[in-house]
């Protein structure tokens, strides 16, 4: 097979891909300005041993290149790493799977700082299907259980000791968030951005909670048929827009705070179920899905109310996506994952 010509200087490609050495589940773009094109990879792998991968891509090369890789127990089910744009923090980067971890990423290595459990007196763990880092407050994590729970933690990154800040977390508060198991959470940038979260569950409902007021929810939407939910995701530039999705659907379902219960729009052009869901982080009419059907479409509901009836933008990969993530610093980058590839995609 030929080789690809090389790229001329000044044109660049728009797609890298990299192939990691097993099959990606979790992934996310750090957030640093000074870490352009580094993304985390998580392993799928179905026993204890799983990893994590720090990738980057050299931009004089096209090539990405693993980082640095380390252990994980079990498959990270979730990777973030901190939203920190100006560098004021330590490079942080956290993992959900049996707990909540927080690692500290170096050039060479990276390092367990922190491993948050709440359930101290039992043997046994309640997993942890997902979690989301506070834009506003990066010392707020939110996580999501299928003991029917939400956690919310406080981080502190403390005093430099040495040349070392130390890092460590504690439970702010938790609360029974479902009925049953609980498969995400999302931080709202309503109200300050600070004290609002909506999560979704397998008892087929969206419900918003206030750090605040815990006493009460909001259910913004139940399913009818009480089919389970298992993503959420907040736009990024209008607070009064989320996206859902069922298990096993074909469809992204587009909801308004304002008008509870009643999807404003249903994005179904996919042909195989959906499996991930990532707003534009620069504008609030556009949406990226992705699923099993091979297919990342991006779309533009200004149009709502009226039907959204075609993506705007549609781009097949070589295998079932597993999962989309928008870059917030980069906004004209989306990765997207599938067996065991990672590609960057320009839009």
């Amino acid at each position: 097979m030929a080789m690809p010509p090389p790229v001329p200087p000044g044109k660049r490609k728009e797609i890298y891909k990299y192939e990691a050495p097993w099959t990606v589940y979790s992934m996310n773009w750090s957030v640093r300005p000074d870490k352009r094109f580094r993304l985390a990879l998580g392993s799928f792998v179905e026993e204890y041993n799983n990893k994590v991968q720090i990738v980057s891509l050299d931009e004089e090369t096209s090539d990405f290149s693993a980082k640095s890789t380390f252990d994980h127990p079990y498959p990270t089910t979730k990777i973030m790493w901190i939203p920190d744009s100006k560098g004021n923090y330590p490079d942080l980067l956290a993992t959900s799977g049996d707990y909540l971890r927080v690692w500290r990423v170096g050039d060479a290595e990276s390092r367990l700082e922190c491993l948050l459990n709440n359930n101290k007196n039992s043997d046994f763990c309640a997993p942890l299907t997902s979690f989301d880092w506070n834009e506003v407050d990066p010392n707020l994590l939110g996580t999501s259980s299928i003991d029917t729970t939400c956690t919310i933690w406080g981080l502190e990154t403390g005093q430099v000791l040495g040349r070392v800040n130390m890092v460590s977390g504690h439970v702010k508060t938790q609360l029974i968030a479902h009925d049953k198991e609980v498969y995400d959470i999302a931080f709202s940038r309503a109200g300050g951005g600070r004290d609002m979260f909506a999560s979704v569950g397998a008892d087929g409902s969206v419900r918003m909670f206030d750090l605040r007021h815990l006493e009460h929810s909001t259910i913004i939407y139940e399913d009818q048929q009480h089919v389970p939910l298992l993503r959420l995701a907040w736009n990024k530039q209008d607070p009064n827009y989320l996206a859902t999705m069922a298990l096993d659907a074909l469809e992204v379902i587009i909801l308004d705070v304002r008008v509870p219960c009643t999807p404003v729009a249903r994005l179904n052009n996919h042909r195989a179920c959906v499996n991930g869901i990532g707003w534009a982080p620069h504008s609030s009419c556009h949406i990226c899905t992705a699923g099993d059907d091979h297919q990342a479409l991006i779309w533009d509901i200004q149009q709502m109310p009226r039907a959204i009836e075609d993506p705007i933008l549609a781009y097949t990969a070589g295998g079932e996506i597993n999962q989309i993530q928008w870059s917030s610093t980069q906004p004209d980058w989306i990765s997207i994952c599938y067996s065991n590839c990672m590609e960057i995609l320009r839009v």
